[in-house]
């Protein structure tokens, strides 16, 4: 492919000179000098790669953002957000929908490096981020979002999260003070960051109230596609019908996130179980759908506009500024926001004995 050197080597001209052809510069230029340069250019086929151009003037201005998928309304969300705030800086975002597959994400970003694009959020939360390793040693500043950083600090620029087992164990907490025993756990398969953080919360906070997490109780997306992400209400809904015909199913049930509850509320309802007063269902998130669900769902909010500023701002300012950013890595601490899908546990005669608090 032919390059800008070999446009002035034919034209018998400088580069600054075949520059200022391309960039309109020719006003003063003599008519046989540009007449020759716009011959070579159109015999060797010569396009100019606007991208060089901006990454010399400095004026490339676009993010990535990798998500798992906008079928969640949670990254539906947080992608609007996020664009909202990089427009307000002066940036474009281009959006990936990944599916939590490394082999998606490495080929989103080499093509975006390939683009030009040297800056990233990253929505997804795989154990390991090391298919990412080569891209960021070459320059592609990642932002994590919406995970803990534990072990990948090196291959980040900036991270913005919640506690993520402080919210499952704020959820625990709840539905043990409601004198739940017997709480279920739902989620697709459980090979994320993220998702390992919330059971493993849920589990500290039973062990701390000398509860024990039933293996029979916890359902881990067995018939999931993927991570099941673009399948999570159904996934729910399936999940929910299956723990309630347990010979000793659950008073209480957190899922991993809101659209897993909000498919459970709809699998218990068809198998004629109310909600709260046969059993209670705790999301994580506060969506929207959350709050318009019957009954409303109670959930762990996250405070998606404040990460989506803070993740910008800290991934400009690393793309930006020089010398270390302070702050890089940020952790919120989370809300739980209490609605009408959980309640007391309902009294079983085969239960003895007093509710552990």
């Amino acid at each position: 492919m032919a390059g800008i050197k070999d446009v002035a080597k034919k034209a018998g001209v400088s580069v600054s000179t075949v520059s200022n052809v391309i960039n309109g510069r020719h006003a003063k230029m003599g008519a046989e000098t540009l007449r020759r340069v716009q011959d070579a250019i159109a015999q060797l086929k010569y396009t100019p790669n606007a991208v060089a151009r901006q990454l010399q003037s400095g004026q490339i201005r676009t993010l990535g953002l990798i998500v798992p998928s906008v079928a969640n309304p949670f990254w539906g969300n947080a992608s609007q957000m996020i664009e909202k705030e990089a427009k307000e800086r002066g940036y474009q975002v281009l959006i990936c929908n990944a599916e939590r597959d490394p082999e998606a994400e490495d080929s989103y970003l080499t093509s975006l490096h390939g683009s030009g694009i040297r800056g990233v959020i990253l929505g997804s939360s795989p154990v390991s981020l090391d298919h990412l390793r080569q891209h960021a040693e070459r320059g592609m500043r990642i932002a994590a979002f919406d995970r803990n950083t534990q072990g990948i600090q090196d291959l980040l620029a900036c991270s913005v999260s919640v506690d993520q087992a402080l919210g499952a164990r704020m959820a625990a907490r709840h539905l043990i003070g409601l004198g739940h025993r017997r709480i279920g756990f739902i989620s697709g398969p459980i090979g994320t960051a993220s998702r390992i953080a919330r059971l493993e919360g849920l589990r500290a906070e039973m062990d701390r109230a000398g509860l024990a997490l039933d293996q029979d109780l916890l359902w881990l997306g067995r018939t999931a596609t993927g991570f099941g992400d673009s399948q999570a209400a159904e996934l729910g809904r399936s999940a929910i019908r299956e723990l309630l015909t347990l010979d000793d199913p659950p008073t209480a049930v957190f899922c991993v996130n809101d659209m897993y509850a909000i498919g459970a509320l709809s699998g218990a309802r068809e198998m004629g179980c109310r909600v709260p007063e046969d059993i209670s269902i705790i999301g994580f998130d506060d969506i929207y759908l959350a709050k318009v669900m019957s009954p409303p769902l109670t959930t762990v909010h996250q405070p998606l506009q404040r990460m989506a500023q803070l993740v910008v701002a800290k991934l400009i300012d690393a793309l930006e500024a020089e010398g270390e950013i302070p702050n890089r890595y940020l952790e919120l601490r989370p809300e739980l926001t209490v609605r009408s899908s959980t309640a007391h546990a309902a009294a079983r005669p085969r239960e003895t004995g007093a509710v552990a608090t």
